[in-house]
């Protein structure tokens, strides 16, 4: 059953996925926390923060799952969302094993 947690509007949903690739390799460096300020208003970025920092990894995978699910996404949109997830991999010019696996289970979720 789907909570109210996870009935985010699409932003929301979005901001929380890019934190969650930010954080794969276990360090956020301040750059990948600017860019994604830059797409969404300081209180939703915020409001998710605060929920990102509550859960591990498993729960916001099953959020993300719910969440996707919840929502009628067209391709473009999808489309959009993975190039997001990649400028996130991107800017510490290095994809680690863990932000690779993260991606490959995004790709999973999202298509």
């Amino acid at each position: 059953m789907k909570t109210d947690e996870t009935q985010w509007s699409k932003e929301e949903l979005k901001i929380y996925i890019l934190m969650l690739c930010a954080k794969a390799d276990s360090v956020e460096v301040e750059e990948e926390i600017e860019l994604i300020k830059t797409k969404t208003t300081a209180e939703t970025f915020e409001k998710m923060s605060l929920e990102f920092k509550r859960d591990n990894e498993d729960e916001s995978i099953e959020k993300i799952e719910e969440a996707l699910e919840w929502h009628q996404y067209s391709e473009l949109e999808l489309c959009q969302l993975k190039n997001e997830i990649h400028q996130i991999f991107a800017v510490d010019r290095k994809i680690p094993m863990s932000e690779s696996n993260l991606g490959r289970i995004l790709e999973n979720i999202i298509y």
